[in-house]
């Protein structure tokens, strides 16, 4: 007999938390559906990410490395898919929808532009007086418009919650242009939502020196003698293990690093709940502050991690230099569509009615990978 959705949500009311956002209690979705028969509403919404054209371009996009540098380095779907499993690893912990954490998790970077950050930057300085642009409004408003799968509905039609996850930032200046029915009524979104964040920052510091290492732009010998976080680690991992290999020994030392941050993390947000006496989802969204967070001693020797990396990896010329090239091919191609819109394709020809010509030709560019920005500028402009 298969197993209903009724019952994977009679399970979720039994055994989560009563500050978890059970999927039988979602605020629902913007269109009216049927319920799935056998996955519960935040399963549907994981395979309707997973299925999207949008996550799959994630495989062709920077990370840190411009694609393509490295068959070993990250990419943004990598990233991403390593994001999910500490989100769940900490959701469970928690007693948390590990359904729900995972979903928002694998949504967090759909809407993240070629070349990485830089690429962002450059994207909301060419929109700065057409409303900017925000890769989390980006991956919002890929979600719930520009992906085309249904006959019934724009976007992928997602449940609020994990529409209200995307919006990562509670600040006007970066908060996206919200549905009707995503109007927020509270300061910070569900808990599994705050795990989802704390997830993304984990492992987006704690990977890049597996891949700075990799590269051969950072060395174990600077990471010992300059970052607490490493020196403890490595520490640990000579006192238990003796001499490893090269590749074993910075592998499991990345992992005690990631290890003892979920077990800050799950530590410090489990006594910030009982704190704060915390006893629904309302509470939650109605907290003074997130509730997932790192202890203070964990969050000062992250705040020192990332200053490392800043100055020794983002900002190191091999790095810098060739995502800033590919930087300038995107702002080329802005004002090379913003000349000639009737080469950005059909489909956002049409969406300039409502959009603006604008808009829709930064949907264009956001929502190529590396190479197909670097083969249209080599198309278009001949050279490199």
């Amino acid at each position: 007999m298969p197993c209903l959705r009724e019952e994977h949500e009679k399970r979720e009311r039994d055994f989560l938390a009563a500050y978890a956002q059970t999927s039988s209690d979602s605020r629902g979705r913007r269109y009216e559906e049927t319920p799935p028969d056998w996955r519960t509403h935040y399963q549907r919404d994981r395979d309707r990410v997973i299925h999207s054209r949008a996550f799959r371009r994630l495989e062709y996009k920077t990370q840190v490395f411009l694609n393509g540098t490295g068959d070993h380095l990250r990419t943004r779907l990598t990233h991403t898919m390593e994001v999910a499993a500490g989100s769940r690893s900490i959701a469970r912990a928690l007693k948390l929808n590990e359904d729900l954490t995972e979903t928002i998790a694998l949504a967090h970077d759909l809407g993240h532009p070629p070349f990485g950050h830089k690429g962002e930057h450059v994207l909301n300085k060419l929109m700065q007086d057409f409303g900017g642009f925000e890769h989390n409004r980006q991956s919002l408003r890929i979600v719930e418009e520009l992906e085309q799968k249904y006959p019934g509905f724009p976007g992928l039609n997602l449940t609020w919650e994990v529409r209200e996850g995307l919006i990562k930032h509670n600040t006007a200046h970066d908060e996206p242009a919200l549905a009707t029915n995503l109007v927020p009524t509270s300061p910070f979104p569900s808990l599994e939502a705050q795990v989802a964040n704390i997830a993304d920052e984990i492992t987006y510091y704690s990977h890049d020196l597996d891949d700075g290492l990799d590269s051969g732009l950072l060395s174990e010998d600077q990471l010992y003698n300059e970052v607490r976080i490493w020196h403890a680690a490595a520490s640990k991992v000579k006192k238990e293990f003796g001499r490893l290999p090269d590749e074993c020994r910075r592998y499991f030392i990345i992992r005690c690093i990631i290890d003892e941050q979920v077990r800050d993390v799950v530590h410090t947000t489990e006594h910030n709940i009982l704190n704060a006496n915390i006893r629904d989802t309302d509470d939650v969204r109605n907290y003074s502050h997130p509730l997932a967070a790192y202890s203070q001693r964990l969050q000062s020797a992250n705040n020192e991690l990332r200053k490392f990396l800043y100055k020794n990896l983002y900002y190191n010329p091999e790095v810098h230099e060739p995502n800033l090239r590919a930087v300038n091919m995107l702002e080329q191609l802005f004002h090379h569509f913003m000349a000639h819109p009737e080469d950005i394709g059909l489909k956002s020809q049409k969406r300039a009615k409502t959009s603006g010509w604008e808009r829709c030709i930064c949907d264009y560019l956001s929502g190529m990978t590396d190479r197909y920005a670097i083969s249209e500028f080599k198309k278009i402009f001949g050279n490199d």
